[in-house]
């Protein structure tokens, strides 16, 4: 009797998570509390918003939220869910947060500032503990208008309701804590660097997985736009349809829309103020898929947080692998032009440019002090008004002149440079023949001209194009420039699915 009393609660949690309990039922479990895990004393509220609080209780019960003299009373749908607004609220704080319905929670020690999601694969997730001068960086890390929360790493068939974790004040003790080396050193940095310039709280979600491809990030319904993962998405859901594979989906988050199931959707629809994004080393071999993928994941959590189009930062593929003698062909400088080419096309979405701070032999680069700087300075300039240039060159065009050819570009700064004045490298130039070689390049007039003797009549350049590049441009900001290329030939990963 026991045994069937549990295989019924079983097969009512999948139902209920799979959306198939008739109207009017009620399952408050682990997985259905009365209020969210998202919310608990610590955490960062996003200011000039009225900030979504959730939860589940019996249906059509009234559920009260006060925070900061604001009030919101909703009543549970017919499935328990309940979801009230509140705010907005004032900067700052601390506020305490009062939850009366069922039950009554009360939180306190709330800050009211900017909340950022983290994710994407390994570089996002390498913890501090990791990073270039870690016990310093660690020791310094007392930052009381900091939070950090961490999703705890899930699997998922279908989209979950709660996720493991829990808000804490950034302390030397906490950013140090459990993951691969304490807290994403990527997200801290652009954290601390976003504060130590506004003095607005800070609030840091982390959801990250190494190794990850973006395609688990993503929805099912945004992927069934995308034609080649429509049988991919299908067949997730044919398995998600068994209840026994509900709970146990394997040990693969290489899945499509597993990890946006698991680590995704049960965030959602906290307010945040944007995200910054560390992937991309896993889809490199289908960079030409990327270039429709990333956007289309960007459009999905956009739509989904319900804060319109919130500003999403890349961080793009740093140097990577063994120098390669003459200019060829590269899949990661094929994944960096579709990074590129997101950050270019994409509302409010742009480019934190690495090429320059990789290590050769090691794709976990320990810089992820300037990882998290540029990624700030993009958003200080682009989001808080600060005044400044906050991007790396990014090319703008192309004129042939003779047996050369000028290049301009955008975000130049104060000016074309490279370090110490040294002469420009990693410049390539081809013909008609499509046969790239070394060129030389020189700054004129904060252009580049690019010739090469061997090529008379040139139709084309590339910087930067390969896994390992040996590049030099710069503005006087020192930011390095973007690896790009003037043309359009079919690349190594153009029939990659």
């Amino acid at each position: 009797m026991r045994n069937f009393a549990k295989q019924l609660t079983l097969v009512a949690a999948a139902a209920f998570a799979t959306g198939m309990l008739p109207a009017g039922a009620h399952a408050q479990d682990a997985n259905h509390p009365f209020l969210s895990p998202m919310f608990s004393s610590n955490m960062v509220l996003q200011r000039g918003i009225k900030d979504p609080v959730w939860g589940w209780t019996t249906p059509g019960s009234s559920v009260t939220v006060t925070i900061g003299g604001k009030t919101a009373t909703v009543k549970a749908e017919a499935d328990g869910k309940w979801e009230a607004k509140v705010g907005p609220l004032p900067v700052g704080g601390p506020y305490t947060l009062s939850v009366k319905g069922s039950e009554t929670v009360s939180l306190d020690n709330i800050l009211v500032g900017d909340v950022w999601i983290c994710s994407g694969q390994s570089n996002m997730e390498m913890g501090i503990k990791n990073c270039n001068n870690a016990d310093q960086e660690v020791a310094n890390a007392n930052f009381p208008n900091i939070r950090l929360f961490t999703v705890q790493k899930k699997i998922a068939l279908t989209p979950q309701t709660v996720c493991n974790g829990k808000w804490d004040v950034c302390t030397p003790e906490t950013v140090g804590a459990g993951g691969w080396g304490g807290f994403s050193a990527a997200g801290y940095f652009f954290g601390r660097t976003l504060y130590e310039k506004t003095h607005v709280p800070i609030g840091l979600i982390h959801t990250s997985w190494g190794g990850t491809i973006a395609e688990a990030w993503t929805s099912p319904e945004a992927l069934n736009a995308l034609p080649d993962f429509v049988q991919r998405v299908s067949d997730v859901q044919a398995r998600a349809k068994d209840p026994g594979q509900v709970a146990n989906p394997g040990n693969n988050p290489n899945v499509s829309t597993v990890l946006y199931n698991g680590m995704i959707a049960p965030v959602v629809p906290f307010g945040i103020k944007g995200a910054i994004w560390y992937q991309g080393e896993s889809n490199a071999g289908r960079a030409y898929q990327y270039r429709s993928l990333l956007p289309t994941m960007i459009k999905d959590w956009r739509a989904r947080f319900g804060v319109g189009d919130f500003p999403f930062y890349i961080v793009q593929l740093a140097n990577f692998t063994a120098t390669k003698p003459e200019p060829d062909e590269s899949d990661w400088a094929e994944l960096r032009e579709a990074q590129l080419f997101t950050a270019l096309n994409t509302p409010k979405t742009w480019l934190a440019v690495i090429t320059d701070i990789g290590d050769d032999k090691d794709i976990h680069p320990k810089n992820k002090q300037d990882v998290g700087k540029r990624l700030a300075l993009a958003s200080l300039g682009r989001d808080y008004g600060v005044k400044g240039e906050y991007s790396s060159p990014i090319y703008k065009s192309m004129t042939v002149s003779g047996n050369s050819i000028v290049l301009k570009f955008d975000h130049t700064g104060a000016g074309l440079t490279t370090p110490n004045g040294e002469e420009l490298k990693g410049f390539a130039i081809a013909g008609e023949d499509k046969k790239f070689v070394w060129a030389t390049a020189k700054i004129v007039s904060n252009t580049v001209v690019v010739t090469c003797p061997a090529v008379a009549k040139p139709t084309a350049v590339r910087y930067a194009w390969a896994h390992n590049p040996v590049a030099n441009l710069y503005n006087k900001e020192g930011l390095p420039a973007s690896p790009f290329r003037t043309d359009s030939y079919p690349g190594v990963t153009v029939n990659n699915k």
